[in-house]
C-alpha cells in the first residue's frame, strides 16, 4: 500500500501541468526514495491517489517549506528561492546538513552541477558536504550508480507505457516516466560536473598579521580562477620552518562566512610561517604562502614590560569605596529623613506603578531655581505624570547660578544611584561646616531621593552633558534613561513624544522660552545623544584626534555627534594589536622628530602600518577640516597605545603643542565641519567609562 507521504507527493505532482521537467519531481522522488544509497521503486507502481481536504492542503503548503523544498530549489537552480528560504528559516529548520535517501546534501548537488552562486549561499549559511564521500572513488561510484539506476527505471517505465492500453493507470505511469527522465538528466549533469572538475588553484592572496603576543591572524581570499569547482573549505598550516617541515599545526575552515582565522597558543618572539590551501570535491589545491612570509607574535607592551593601564583599577576603586564606607559607619542614621515627600510610603515599590499617585509632588511649572527632571523613554514614547507633565522636582528655589563644579559632582553621583541614601547621611553630618557647596550638594541628594521615591526607580540614568537655563533664572538638570523592557505597568502612562510636544501649552514667548519649553523642543536631540553615547566601536585599531578648548571653569573636548563617547577618529585597520616591531618603528619615528608622514618614501613603502597611517591621516584631516599640509606639524602620541578592552585600540594624533588646547579668545583658523560638539572633559571621561 502506498504510504501517506507518497500520496501527498503524488497529489502535488498531479496538480502540476504535464511537462518534460516537473518542478515537483525532485520533491516527490526525494520523499519516496528509500534506502541510504539505493532506490526502492515499488511505491511508484502501487496504490491510488486519495483526495485531500482544504485543511490538509493548507498544512501541506507550510510543510513545503522544508528540507524537501530546499532540495527542489537547489536542483531547479532557483537562486532566489534558495536565498529566500535561507533568510527565513534556520539551518536546523531546513535540515540543511541532513542527507536525503540518496546520501546527498543540498551542497553536494550545487557543487556537482557547478552552480557557484547557490553553493556560496549554502556555504554562507553553514552547509556542508556529505560525509559519505570519503574519497574520489566513492563519489564517482555513487554518481555512476545513481545514473545507472535512474536510466534503468526510465527504460522500465517507458516499456510499461508503450505496452499498456491507455487508462488512468497508464496516465500515472507517464507522469512517473517524466519525473524519472528529469531525474536521469540531473544525475548525468552531476556526474559530468564531477568528471570535468579539477582541484582548485591556490588562494589569490593570504595576509598575515600579529593579533597578540600569542596569536597570529590569517586573512585569505578565494582563488581567482572561476572555472574549477566551488571551494568548500580551506586549510591553514603553520611551521617555524619555511619548508614547513616539521609542520607545527593545521586548521580546516569550513565556515566560509568570513575568510580569516586566528592561530592561538603560539610562543611570543618566535617566527611562524603560514600557508593556506583550498579544497573542492576533487581534493586539495596547491598552498599559497602568506604576505609577509612570516610573523612574530608580540605586543607593544613587551618593549618596556608595561602593564595595562586599567588593570586592577575597578577592584582598587571598589576597595577604596569600601574603606570610606567603613570609616563613615558611625554616621549612618536610622531615623526617617525629614525631607522625604509625604507620598514616600506609597513609593516603596521598585516598579513604575506609583508614578501617578495623587500625592506626588512633581512640579508643573518652574519658579526661578534649580530643578531636576528625569526622562524615561521607550521607542517613541516618554513617561509622564498623571497630569501629562515630565517628572520634575525642585533642588533649590534660591539657587540662581549653577556652579560647574557642582554640576560635574552630580554627574559623578549618577554612577552611584544605589548609594544616594548613604551619601546623604554622610553629607548631613558634614553640614556642620555650613559650607554653601555642601548645602547645595545635600539638596541635590535630597532631590534625587525624592525623584527615586516618587518614581519607585533607583537608576535615573545618565546626566545630560549640560543643564538647560532660561532668562527667568531657572536651571534644569536632565537625566536620561531608556526603558527596554516590554512589561506593562498599572497606572503608568506612556505618551508619544510628538503628542506631548504638540499638546503642551507654552507659558512663555518664543523669544524667551522657559527651561521646560526648551527641553520639549530639544527632546529628540537629547534622546538621540543618549542613544549614540552608548554605541560601541567595532573591533580594530583607530586613529584619534585630540583637540581641547578651555574656558574659565572647564576644559572641553571635541567629539563627533554620532559617537560622543569617543574622540574624533577614523579606522586604521580591523586588527587592534600593535606588534613590538610596529611600536619600535613608531618610537624611532618619534625620536628623530620626523613629521607625521603624508607621502611615501622608498624605505617605508613596504611597511604596512606606514601605508595604513597615510590613508588614515588623510581621512582624519578631511574629517576635521584641517588642510593636509598642516599635518606636517602634527605628532603621533608615542607614550602608549590606548587600549579600550581587548578589541579596540587607539593611536592619538596631536596638534602642535601650542594648539592642543585652545585658550579663551584664541583664534582657531580650522573649525570642524558640522557633526561635532564639545563636551566637558569630565563628562567625556564618564561617557567613555560607560
Amino acid at each position: 500500500k502506498m504510504t501517506q507521504q507518497m500520496r501527498d507527493l503524488q497529489l502535488a505532482q498531479a496538480r502540476k501541468p504535464p511537462g518534460p521537467s516537473s518542478p515537483n519531481a525532485a520533491k516527490r522522488l526525494y520523499r519516496n526514495l528509500s534506502g541510504k544509497f539505493r532506490v526502492n521503486y515499488t511505491s511508484f507502481d502501487e496504490g491510488s491517489l486519495v483526495g485531500r481536504g482544504e485543511k490538509e492542503k493548507l498544512r501541506k503548503s507550510y510543510l513545503f517549506q522544508s528540507n524537501a523544498a530546499l532540495f527542489e530549489a537547489v536542483e531547479l537552480q532557483d537562486l532566489d528561492r534558495v536565498q529566500e528560504m535561507l533568510k527565513h528559516y534556520s539551518p536546523e529548520e531546513l535540515d540543511l546538513n541532513t542527507p536525503n535517501s540518496e546520501g546527498l546534501l543540498p551542497l553536494d548537488i550545487a557543487i556537482m552541477t557547478n552552480n557557484a552562486p547557490i553553493a556560496r549561499a549554502l556555504l554562507q549559511a553553514g552547509a556542508k558536504e556529505s560525509p559519505h564521500f570519503v574519497s574520489l572513488e566513492s563519489r564517482s561510484l555513487h554518481l555512476s550508480t545513481l545514473v545507472r539506476e535512474a536510466e534503468q527505471r526510465v527504460n522500465e517505465l517507458m516499456a510499461q507505457v508503450v505496452n499498456e492500453a491507455p487508462n488512468a493507470d497508464c496516465s500515472e505511469k507517464e507522469k512517473q516516466l517524466k519525473a524519472w527522465e528529469w531525474r536521469f538528466r540531473l544525475y548525468k549533469r552531476m556526474k559530468a560536473g564531477f568528471e570535468h572538475a579539477r582541484v582548485p588553484d591556490a588562494p589569490s592572496s593570504v595576509h598575515l598579521s600579529v593579533a597578540s603576543s600569542s596569536s597570529l591572524q590569517v586573512t585569505f581570499w578565494e582563488p581567482l580562477n572561476v572555472n574549477s569547482a566551488v571551494v568548500t573549505k580551506y586549510k591553514v598550516e603553520w611551521s617555524c620552518s619555511p619548508t614547513f617541515l616539521p609542520l607545527l599545526g593545521e586548521a580546516v575552515i569550513d565556515k566560509l562566512k568570513d575568510l580569516h582565522f586566528t592561530i592561538q597558543g603560539l610562543v611570543s618572539g618566535t617566527a611562524y610561517h603560514i600557508r593556506v590551501s583550498a579544497y573542492n570535491m576533487k581534493g586539495w589545491g596547491p598552498p599559497q604562502a602568506s604576505t609577509p612570509p612570516f610573523a612574530i607574535p608580540s605586543n607593544w607592551r613587551e618593549c618596556d614590560g608595561r602593564a595595562p593601564r586599567r588593570r586592577g583599577q575597578a577592584e582598587a576603586l571598589d576597595h577604596l569605596l569600601g574603606q570610606v564606607k567603613n570609616v563613615h559607619q558611625h554616621c549612618i542614621c536610622h531615623e526617617p529623613c525629614k525631607n522625604q515627600p509625604q507620598s514616600r510610603k506609597h513609593s516603596v515599590s521598585k516598579s513604575l506603578k506609583h508614578l501617578f499617585h495623587p500625592g506626588s509632588k512633581f512640579l508643573k511649572t518652574l519658579k526661578r531655581g534649580l530643578y531636576l527632571t528625569a526622562i524615561f523613554y521607550k521607542d517613541d514614547n516618554i513617561l509622564v505624570t498623571h497630569e501629562d507633565q515630565i517628572p520634575v522636582v525642585e533642588i533649590d528655589d534660591t539657587y540662581s547660578c549653577l556652579l560647574m563644579q557642582d554640576f560635574l559632582w552630580l554627574t559623578k553621583v549618577s554612577c552611584m544611584w544605589d548609594e544616594i541614601l548613604w551619601l546623604r547621611q554622610c553629607v548631613t553630618v558634614s553640614q556642620s561646616s555650613c559650607s554653601c557647596i555642601l548645602q547645595t550638594r545635600f539638596k541635590m541628594l535630597l532631590a534625587i531621593s525624592q525623584m527615586q521615591g516618587l518614581l519607585g526607580i533607583q537608576d535615573l540614568g545618565q546626566v545630560f552633558f549640560e543643564p538647560i537655563k532660561d532668562k527667568q533664572g531657572n536651571i534644569l538638570i536632565v537625566t536620561l534613561k531608556e526603558v527596554k523592557t516590554s512589561q506593562t505597568f498599572e497606572s503608568v502612562r506612556w505618551v508619544p513624544i510628538c503628542k506631548l510636544q504638540t499638546s503642551r501649552k507654552s507659558v512663555s514667548s518664543p523669544e524667551e522660552p522657559t527651561a521646560l519649553d526648551t527641553l520639549l523642543i530639544s527632546l529628540q536631540d537629547k534622546l538621540a545623544y543618549h542613544q549614540r553615547s552608548s554605541h560601541a566601536l567595532s573591533p580594530g585599531l583607530y586613529l584619534g584626534y585630540l583637540k581641547l578648548c578651555s574656558a574659565v571653569d572647564q576644559i572641553r573636548v571635541l567629539v563627533p555627534e554620532q559617537l560622543p563617547n569617543i574622540l574624533c577618529h577614523v579606522k586604521i585597520r580591523s586588527n587592534p594589536n600593535i606588534s613590538r616591531e610596529e611600536w619600535e618603528w613608531l618610537q624611532k619615528m618619534a625620536s628623530v622628530e620626523e613629521p607625521v608622514p603624508t607621502e611615501p618614501e622608498a624605505d617605508r613603502s613596504q611597511n604596512p602600518l606606514f601605508q595604513e597611517l597615510q590613508v588614515a591621516i588623510k581621512e582624519l584631516m578631511t574629517l576635521v577640516n584641517i588642510p593636509l599640509q598642516e599635518a606636517k606639524d602634527f605628532r603621533l602620541y608615542s607614550q602608549e597605545v590606548l587600549d579600550f578592552g581587548d578589541q579596540v585600540s587607539f593611536l592619538l594624533l596631536l596638534p602642535p603643542s601650542d594648539d592642543v588646547c585652545t585658550a579663551p579668545g584664541q583664534n582657531n583658523p580650522y573649525t570642524p565641519r558640522s557633526g561635532f560638539l564639545t563636551l566637558p572633559l569630565q563628562i567625556f571621561e564618564l561617557g567613555e567609562e560607560r
